[in-house]
């Protein structure tokens, strides 16, 4: 049985790692539209707990989750997370 990879985006909220496409700012007026565009198909994921919104992940279902946790850091997690799948390294756990 293969588990799937989660991303942590805050506040015990996960993302299946194989389901994303693009970790964004939420600063620029495309994301902001893309959030709107989201929201109004019912794609919008909000997992930001009331917190501002610091990072945008778009997934390949065209879901959008919002997160309060910075851009680089998600971006980090999710760069961790496939470097341990490289053969050869230690699984991680947590």
């Amino acid at each position: 049985m293969m588990t799937a990879k989660l991303l942590n985006v805050g506040f015990g909220n996960m993302v299946a790692v194989a389901r994303v496409i693009a970790i964004v700012d939420p600063g620029s007026a495309p994301m902001k539209r893309l959030k709107d565009e989201a929201k109004q198909a019912g794609k919008l994921v909000d997992a930001t707990n009331g917190r501002r919104t610091r990072s945008i992940i778009v997934t390949d279902s065209d879901h959008v989750v919002l997160s309060a946790i910075q851009t680089e850091t998600i971006a980090q997690r999710f760069e961790a997370d496939a470097l341990s799948d490289r053969p050869g390294r230690g699984s991680r756990t947590e």
